[in-house]
């Protein structure tokens, strides 16, 4: 899948598209993507909102227990997996990077769970790191 196709999310609820970049801050819409991997859109947009209500900083995801992000993302396929890749990736955003999503894809590519579809993701939505 094209990362542009993979950026968009259609949220049914309401019948409005919403777009990746559009969450508000930049560690949501990687985290977001990672979820988004071999998921239907409608999951990883309910479970993405889900997941940042109880973890609504990167700081408490990265000291999120790993039985609590797996009970939460359990419906997102892989979910054990990508549970283990989004804390460590929460760890290393914040210790390596000082809490910020790096521009430079070699340094995306140095997270654990994000290959270089969902590296070019953020890069194409330059506003979310403006």
């Amino acid at each position: 899948m094209n990362p542009l196709k993979q950026l968009k999310i259609i949220e049914k609820q309401s019948g409005n598209l919403v777009l990746a970049a559009d969450w508000k801050k930049p560690w949501n819409v990687l985290i977001s993507i990672m979820l988004s991997a071999q998921t239907k859109d409608e999951t990883t947009i309910k479970i993405s909102k889900k997941l940042y209500k109880k973890f609504n900083s990167l700081e408490k995801l990265a000291n999120a227990g790993l039985k609590d992000i797996r009970s939460i993302i359990r419906p997102v396929n892989y979910y054990k997996t990508k549970a283990k890749n989004i804390k460590k990736t929460a760890q290393i955003i914040i210790k390596k990077f000082k809490g910020k999503i790096p521009h430079k894809i070699e340094n995306l590519l140095e997270l654990p769970g994000v290959g270089r579809k969902t590296a070019e993701v953020p890069r194409i939505s330059v506003k979310t790191f403006d």
